[in-house]
């Protein structure tokens, strides 16, 4: 069995735990939606999954949702298929500068509705900003930009605590 830290060494550095906003704009740019967010990358030791991750959401009327993401590794991707989306993500090794991960996943159930991802790491580490375009029937219908700092890379430590 492949070492998933080895194999996707870039992924590896954004384990721990992530503070951030999650920020929703329409095809006409216009704000939607925010909320912020604890977000949870772990590698566990044992298990059925060499990557986990769980997703806490916070709005400002307080709603809550946290979302679990467990996934697999094959084919030098990692690969999701749950309740709520399927797909992959994986490094892009043509940025020489290590930063670039990217991923594709749809809703489940719902194939007119995909969504790619950026994932951009600091050379810190400690900074992250994600975008995503949520495209459906090949037509822009959401951006989402994220901005998240590095609580922790101590996620045992911080676990079950939505920050």
């Amino acid at each position: 069995m492949t070492n998933i830290r080895e194999a996707m060494p870039l992924l590896a550095r954004h384990e721990g735990v992530w503070d951030g906003v999650y920020s929703y704009f329409n095809d006409q740019n216009e704000k939607t939606d925010e909320h912020k967010s604890r977000l949870i990358c772990r590698f566990p030791d044992d298990g059925p999954y060499p990557y986990h991750q769980t997703n806490h959401y916070l709005w400002d009327d307080g709603r809550t949702e946290i979302r679990e993401f467990p996934a697999e590794y094959r084919d030098g991707r990692v690969w999701w298929d749950n309740d709520l989306i399927q797909g992959w993500a994986a490094e892009v090794p043509l940025d020489e500068f290590n930063r670039t991960v990217m991923l594709y996943w749809q809703r489940t159930g719902d194939p007119s509705l995909y969504l790619y991802e950026m994932i951009q790491l600091a050379d810190s580490g400690v900074d992250r900003c994600r975008t995503w375009h949520w495209i459906r029937n090949g037509v822009l219908e959401t951006r989402t930009s994220i901005q998240e700092k590095l609580v922790t890379r101590d996620w045992r430590s911080l676990e079950g605590q939505t920050g």
